[in-house]
């Protein structure tokens, strides 16, 4: 443990309740474990896993009405605190942390990380500032230190998106508490009928109600599978989405075998009792749900969009990959994996993203200890057979 009074901040819009933000608070607390000084500072206060922020990281609370009105605020903690470094999150978030570091004229290196695919992520949006990011991003990301995402994908198409060269361009998987923590999460009792002795298999997908994870091709899929074979859909997480997808299901006829519970602090412990794990993503970054099921030993089914879950089960090496968008190969893929009994994927498939790993690639980047370039896992020369 270190002795040196260095501080790290982490500047997020919030701590609402989507993997970006669980991976960055995983963060926070393992550097500040390893004895750095660290502040969350948020735009916001609030968020469904402002619950789990655990001391010694210090939350800062700017108390501004958006990301953009926080301009001032963040101008004077920087001014005020001075931190070692600081790493913003999310596109549109870091062109404010940029401009507010500018403005504030201190010692302080900055990096921002980029959570999903630049491209996909500005091309869906219904915010304009989220739609015109990747021509910002061309121009202020070179200001800053550094520049971090969280796979390879990512990194491809940033640098195809802003001309931005790929070797200023850091990959750092997200943290995550995979291992002794979420076993021990994973253990905690269930009180679910639907996973008592003789009930039929389940499967869960974990993820905010948004286009962006695709659940109407999901249940789609489900009743497609379920026309051969009896099973039921548990879908974790909350999101503007909830109306269509409860239109969905009761058009489906889906009502008695799928359940939509909202957001669960503990999603370890439906993972752990699922039969399959269900990523549906149109795009991702980084989905830190799909390394976690495999912690938790549930076999998992995802679509192969960018980015990251093809980094993550190596080629279809430690679970299947679909199409996007695929309603017949995803109905087919679910089917067989609860047909065959697929077995787990091993403890390799989740090591590289270990809370102790990450942290040290980060504090590595951020306080200047070593000057390379992070490399995402290689994948193999050779696609390799699903589970």
């Amino acid at each position: 443990m270190v002795t040196s009074k260095k501080r790290i901040s982490i500047f997020m819009p919030s701590l609402f309740g989507a993997g970006g933000q669980r991976s960055m608070l995983n963060l926070a607390h393992g550097i500040a474990a390893r004895g750095y000084g660290v502040d969350l500072v948020l735009a916001q206060a609030e968020g469904e896993f402002m619950d789990d922020v655990r001391k010694p990281v210090r939350i800062v609370d700017l108390k501004a009405s958006r990301v953009m009105t926080s301009i001032p605020a963040l101008v004077s903690y920087l001014r005020r605190e001075q931190p070692d470094a600081m790493l913003s999150v999310f596109g549109y978030v870091n062109i404010i942390a940029i401009l507010a570091w500018r403005l504030a004229g201190v010692p302080t290196r900055l990096f921002v990380n980029e959570q999903n695919t630049v491209s996909l992520e500005a091309g869906n949006a219904a915010s304009w500032s989220v739609r015109i990011t990747p021509r910002l991003m061309k121009h202020f990301y070179p200001w800053a230190n550094g520049i971090v995402v969280v796979s390879g994908g990512v990194r491809d198409d940033m640098v195809q998106m802003t001309n931005i060269p790929k070797e200023r361009i850091n990959v750092i998987y997200n943290p995550s508490v995979i291992g002794a923590e979420v076993l021990e999460k994973a253990q905690a009792s269930l009180y679910h009928p639907w996973f008592k002795p003789g009930q039929p298999p389940v499967i869960v997908a974990v993820g905010r109600l948004q286009i962006q994870k695709d659940y109407p091709m999901l249940l789609h899929a489900f009743a497609q599978m379920r026309r051969a074979r009896p099973a039921r859909l548990i879908i974790l997480g909350e999101g503007k989405e909830r109306p269509l997808l409860e239109q969905i299901i009761k058009e489906l006829g889906l009502g008695h075998d799928v359940s939509l519970p909202g957001f669960v602090a503990n999603p370890y412990a439906y993972m752990a009792n699922a039969q399959l794990f269900a990523l549906s993503s149109r795009w991702e970054g980084l989905p830190t749900v799909l390394i976690e099921a495999l912690c938790c030993g549930t076999p998992a089914v995802a679509t192969d969009c960018p980015s990251g879950p093809r980094e993550i089960l190596q080629n279809g090496r430690y679970g299947r990959l679909v199409p996007v968008g695929d309603v017949d190969a995803f109905a087919h893929a679910m089917r067989v994996s609860l047909d065959n009994h697929t077995r787990s994927a091993p403890v390799e498939s989740w090591q590289p993203y270990e809370l102790e790993t990450v942290t040290k690639q980060y504090l590595n980047l951020l306080l200047e200890k070593q000057q390379t370039v992070s490399s995402a896992m290689a994948l193999p020369s050779e696609q390799t057979q699903p589970l």
